[in-house]
């Protein structure tokens, strides 16, 4: 099986060629990013990322069962490896939400494109639990695993809820491999020697996740080490002076998944 790992473009600068390059020079297979952010056109984003050898991602937020189908079809138009979506929102009622996965799960059978719909805090798939609901009625929903929410949503590395781990595992397209902490979604450096619980937890799933890859036979799992820069990213009081180098932390996160997964 092969590992493919994304820079995610968000947190960087400067026109969009430049961080490509800056991406592909760093030895990343491709970039993910949300094209609705771009004002180039699809082609020119197909060419540049093609002209750099780069694989692309991409992801949009649908907030409305509406939005789906134009959404997913213009996302699968820039012929990506993976579709990342922010699905519904947290307050919807299981009857909206199962709506809204019944729609998705339409038009995905139409794109053939594997779509991953995120574990993110104000989304419907906000917790564990809630996710194992909707993975247990929709056997063919995929998920985008980004658990730093999972364990910021339940305030603990949430090994109580093993079956609706051992579940989105299996059912994982896509890691969003960030290191959460019981009180917030991001630490400030994943190597730092304090946060070595929360690594580990967090690695234990991307091995399992792959485990199930391996198993199940599909031949490309994808990672992007998904730190965000401030807020999301830790500053000093009063001087909004980050506490760490993002770009670092997101290549450190890079080979530490290619050490972990290969």
């Amino acid at each position: 099986m092969q590992l493919l790992v994304f820079r995610a473009l968000w947190g960087m600068t400067g026109p969009l060629h430049e961080q490509v390059e800056r991406v592909a020079a760093a030895g990343y297979d491709g970039f993910e990013l949300w094209p609705s952010q771009w004002t180039i056109s699809r082609q020119e984003m197909i060419k540049l990322a093609a002209d750099h050898g780069q694989k692309l991602i991409v992801g949009a937020l649908i907030a409305q069962k509406d939005e789906i189908e134009p959404t997913l079809s213009a996302l699968a138009a820039f012929d990506p490896v993976r579709i990342n979506l922010h699905s519904g929102r947290d307050n919807m009622s299981a009857q909206e939400a199962a709506a809204f996965f019944e729609e998705a799960l339409r038009v995905e059978a139409q794109i053939g494109v594997p779509v991953g719909h995120e574990t993110h805090r104000g989304r419907i798939l906000f917790t564990p639990w809630t996710t194992a609901a909707f993975l247990r009625q929709f056997e063919r929903l995929r998920i985008t695993a980004d658990y730093s929410h999972w364990v910021n949503v339940c305030e603990r590395l949430p090994d109580d809820e093993a079956d609706a781990l051992a579940l989105a595992n299996r059912r994982a397209v896509h890691i969003h491999g960030r290191v959460g902490y019981e009180e917030g979604p991001q630490v400030p450096d994943p190597a730092a020697p304090e946060y070595a619980a929360q690594l580990a937890w967090h690695e234990r799933q991307w091995q399992a996740i792959r485990s199930a890859h391996e198993q199940a036979g599909p031949p490309v799992l994808t990672f992007t080490p998904e730190y965000g820069p401030p807020n999301y990213l830790h500053t000093l009081p009063h001087t909004h002076v980050p506490v760490a180098d993002l770009w670092r932390v997101c290549l450190w996160g890079a080979e530490r998944a290619r050490a972990v997964l290969r």
